[in-house]
């Protein structure tokens, strides 16, 4: 059996003496403790050195690809093609594409893992003519050949440059801001009023460093930063400002600020146009579907273009929204419709409704031409364009509000027709407005039901409460009529007293019954009807029992005055 080893140097193969070894790897690496040792177990049959590092490289990514370059061919038709021998291999990729195009029968197992590791223990001592010193700088130059070929030519690090750029614009937008806003702060001291008449940053900075302080106002021309109209309200401002006096180390301060914004602003604007044309030229359908921005933001948070065409729809419409996400799983609530795709324009001309729909639907689109982008080999944008129409479509459709579904296959072509709405015109009823009950009920209204228990109770303690009032008014009546002698005139007097208060307890507990119980409307009807009739009769005969006592009383008085003139 024959062993292909590979060095950065060149390529090894190496006459397996003890093919048995292979059966017992556990205790192999005793075997290759010593370079004696392991000359017992292999031997090298032939080296073949790389010319120079360029062949070294080639060789190298050949290998690394699963194929076989032209050296290794080369080197494998002159040795091994004609012995017939199985060759150990350490790739099992580059096993099968040596078996495809030489024949040969190529083994790649854990076995010849472990024998390779044991080879490359004693690589020093097995392999010579060869010098540690040649092997170690060869080794390095290789490396450092190797990752400048995989930075060149890799399809992942072709976008970093879109990836530093929309960073770097984000950095700058939020330096700019920091700059402007301190800029008329400090300025505002001097001269208020110009805030508030120029609102652009850019105007504002470039008006401030042609002004400088507002005495100079007057006499500048601001006709290139400044509306007409904008001109004459700022120099009539400038005349009755309220602001406070500062000196010229202070203004001259203020401009170099100014200046300083004019140039961030300027490199910012000629960034994005940067941006503008390498998203075009790296990914032309996404960036016709979300625009330059967005899609920059898209590939910068997904990695690189590759990553981003690896994920699904769904992940791409809530990209950037990772933390609202989980949040949601773990309160158990909504989930978020959208993430960094929110700011697309397609999203933004949507109502609020319909915002939700459009970014999945637009997720999706872009997820297909992402793929394209990083995978297709044609440079155009056909595919974007397409979607991107029958994207608007329909929205157009959604927010017009006809949209209906076809059943079945589909084939039938669907009618749209508006829903034309009918008015009528109602008046309020104003006697809705009115929450006294109505005195009289109809007959319908009336509950023919059986009074309840409460009802019978209450009716027949008035029955009884009625006749034993009655007895007591009496009985009080004949004991004032027969207790008339003069004699007895206090005795009267504390008996029409307490005359009074039955009477009064009287009127009292005829009254109580009607306030105490609460019962359904039918039997409070009832109630009301036998209450009057019953005060009726009681109140015609309390009158006439205390008229009489009084009419006593005055008879007592005339006597009384009359008994000392007899």
């Amino acid at each position: 059996m024959l062993v292909l080893f590979e060095t950065p140097a060149g390529y090894a193969i190496f006459k397996l003496l003890d093919e048995k070894k292979l059966s017992e790897t556990e205790n192999l690496y005793h075997d290759f403790e010593t370079p004696e040792a392991a000359s017992r177990i292999v031997k090298l049959k032939h080296f073949e050195k790389f010319a120079d590092t360029t062949e070294a490289l080639a060789a190298t990514t050949a290998a690394v690809e699963g194929k076989v370059s032209k050296s290794l061919k080369k080197m494998l038709k002159k040795y091994c093609a004609e012995v017939q021998e199985q060759l150990a291999v350490a790739d099992a990729k580059l096993g099968n594409a040596i078996k495809d195009k030489l024949s040969l029968s190529c083994i790649s197992n854990t076995a010849v893992q472990e024998l390779m590791r044991c080879i490359r223990s004693q690589m020093d001592s097995l392999l010579t003519g060869l010098p540690k010193k040649e092997m170690t700088a060869m080794a390095l130059g290789l490396a450092h050949s190797l990752s400048r070929y995989k930075l060149k030519f890799s399809p992942d690090k072709i976008d970093t440059m879109i990836v530093q750029a929309v960073c770097l614009l984000d950095d700058l937008d939020k330096e700019l801001n920091n700059y402007v806003m301190r800029c008329r702060e400090w300025y505002g001291w001097h001269f208020p009023e110009l805030g508030k008449l120029v609102t652009d940053n850019v105007a504002f900075v470039k008006t401030v460093k042609i002004i400088g302080t507002r005495e100079n106002t007057a006499n500048s021309d601001l006709s290139d930063t400044l509306p007409e109209d904008v001109e004459e309200k700022v120099k009539e401002a400038a005349e009755i400002s309220m602001g406070t006096e500062i000196s010229d180390d202070d203004i001259l301060n203020i401009q170099h600020l100014c200046d300083q914004v004019i140039e961030i602003s300027s490199y910012r604007t000629q960034l994005y146009d940067y941006l503008k044309t390498r998203m075009m030229a790296m990914a032309p359908n996404l960036t016709v579907l979300v625009g330059e921005l967005v899609g920059a933001r898209l590939i910068s948070h997904a990695g690189s273009l590759i990553n981003l065409a690896k994920h699904p729809a769904s992940t791409v419409q809530i990209l950037g929204a990772e933390k609202a996400l989980f949040r949601a799983l773990k309160t158990k609530r909504d989930t978020p419709k959208y993430g960094l795709i929110y700011h697309a324009q397609l999203v933004g001309q949507s109502s609020t409704k319909n915002k939700g729909k459009m970014s999945r639907m637009l997720a999706a689109k872009a997820s297909l031409a992402t793929r394209v982008d990083a995978l297709g080999e044609d440079g155009n944008f056909d595919l974007g364009a397409e979607h991107r129409a029958k994207l608007e479509a329909r929205l157009r459709i959604l927010e017009e509000g006809n949209l209906r579904r076809i059943s079945g296959t589909g084939k039938a072509k669907s009618k749209f027709e508006k829903y034309h709405t009918s008015s009528e015109v109602k008046q309020y009823p104003t006697a809705a407005d009115s929450t006294i009950p109505s005195s009289k009920r109809r007959h319908s209204q009336i509950d023919d039901k059986k009074p309840l228990i409460e009802e019978i109770e209450t009716v027949a303690e008035d029955a009884a409460e009625v006749p034993q009032k009655k007895k007591k008014v009496r009985d009080s009546v004949g004991e004032q009529e027969g207790a008339g002698t003069p004699g007895s005139s206090k005795k009267q007097k504390k008996k029409v007293k307490q005359e009074t208060e039955e009477e009064d307890i009287a009127a009292v507990e005829v009254e109580e019954p009607e306030q105490e119980v609460e019962v359904t409307e039918s039997a409070k009807k009832k109630k009301q009807k036998k209450s009057k009739i019953k005060t009726d009769v009681t109140e015609e005969e309390i009158a006439e029992q205390v008229e009489g006592p009084s009419s006593e009383k005055k008879k007592k008085k005339k006597k009384k005055k009359s008994m000392p003139d007899d």
